[in-house]
């Protein structure tokens, strides 16, 4: 029997996931923003926050509140809904690729067949949606990889990824916020400090946004992360994106 979708499942006692497909599309994504948005919205009681991801949203709830029918009913009636996802905002991203900031660039190139300045040419041409932010504070996983440079995930985990790394893996690119580690192959880094704790917002990305990566070289990479450092904004908004 074929699953109808939207539908809710239960996540644990205090929690309900409302599944929208099984596939990565900006459709389906745009989808569970547009719940997202629908329940900042209607603030319907008992429920914490929600949470998007690719293709579902898990919604928190106060069980002393309300319950999985009530949560489970409300939510799958403001998704069959008519409301769209606002428009995200089109973000134009520095990024260096040059020596340490893209150690992994070199070997990367080699293995899909392009010498390095064609793979920043592919690279940096695409505008990127970002679909979730997870796995580690504002960490962001875009889709829009250009498909001749899709790689799957090293075999090993490495420690240290710096901030601001941004990384590839199979069909999806990432920003990273924070040091940590990572399984994807490291091919830039930008400047922008994109988790500020304590601010509002504390995240510079959010779910729905696109991307535009715009190289920069090294000595600009370190003029810019000054400016970052000291609390300048480098990333350049240009326009709500209708995409």
């Amino acid at each position: 029997m074929d699953t109808v979708y939207p539908r809710a499942t239960a996540s644990g006692d205090s929690a309900v996931i409302i599944e929208f497909g099984e596939e990565i599309t900006a459709d389906i994504n745009a989808r569970v923003l547009g719940l997202d948005e629908a329940l900042l919205a209607e603030r319907p009681p008992g429920i914490i926050e929600a949470v998007p991801a690719y293709a579902s949203l898990l919604i928190h709830y106060d069980p002393l509140a309300t319950s999985f029918e009530g949560v489970s009913a409300t939510a799958l009636a403001l998704a069959g809904g008519a409301r769209q996802a606002s428009p995200g905002r089109l973000r134009k991203v520095p990024i260096c690729y040059e020596g340490e900031f893209g150690i992994d660039l070199p070997a990367v190139a080699a293995e899909l067949g392009f010498a390095i300045d064609e793979f920043i040419e592919r690279h940096s041409a695409p505008t990127y949606r970002v679909y979730m932010l997870g796995f580690q504070p504002g960490f962001a996983y875009l889709g829009g990889l250009d498909e001749r440079l899709c790689l799957p995930r090293r075999t090993h985990i490495r420690h240290g990824a710096p901030a601001g790394t941004i990384s590839i893996a199979a069909s999806q690119c990432a920003v990273h916020a924070i040091d940590g580690p990572s399984g994807w192959h490291w091919i830039g880094r930008t400047p922008a400090q994109t988790y500020r704790v304590g601010e509002k917002p504390e995240f510079t990305f959010r779910a729905g946004d696109m991307v535009r990566f715009v190289p920069v070289s090294g000595l600009m990479w370190r003029e810019l992360n000054t400016a970052a450092i000291g609390g300048e904004s480098i990333i350049e908004d240009e326009r709500p994106c209708l995409c």
